[in-house]
């Protein structure tokens, strides 16, 4: 009895696996109907009316409206305008310093914005809540202060 139970199995196991492989099959031969290889580059093309819609006919060109004149183009850049060249020396607040890591952070007055600085950009020795001027530089993460001086 155990036996004809397995078999069976086995049987169906076996149509399973001859439905999976003619689905697959078939599958692949509707891709191969439906695929874009092969077709030629005419084919590819695709055009724009002068409602500015894509079609797949080439516009006629009887139809063409405008005629563009290659002079009319201007290709330039827009102009700058003269900017003062800001102060280079910033005021600001020691708002955080370790001695023993050898970093810190300053608040600019100006921007309020929190500034990184070494220990090896100090010009003076700093401790927190002293008020500085420095310079600034763009680093890997953003803003370092640079030729950080205590104010007097």
């Amino acid at each position: 009895m155990g036996r004809s139970q397995e078999t069976s199995n086995k049987k169906e196991k076996e149509k399973k696996k001859l439905k999976k492989k003619k689905d697959k099959l078939l599958k692949k031969e509707e891709r191969k109907a439906n695929s874009d290889k092969g077709k030629s580059l005419e084919d590819m093309f695709a055009y724009v009316d002068e409602d500015g819609n894509l079609t797949s006919t080439p516009p006629d060109p009887t139809k063409k409206k405008t005629v563009i004149n290659t002079e009319d183009i201007a290709i330039s850049t827009s102009k700058k305008e003269d900017v003062e060249p800001e102060d280079p020396m910033r005021k600001g607040t020691i708002t955080f310093f370790n001695d023993s890591k050898g970093y810190g952070f300053i608040k600019d007055h100006d921007s309020q914005e929190s500034i990184f600085v070494h220990i090896n950009s100090l010009e003076d020795s700093v401790s927190e809540n002293d008020k500085v001027t420095f310079e600034t530089e763009r680093g890997q993460k953003g803003l370092n202060a640079v030729r950080v001086k205590l104010m007097k």
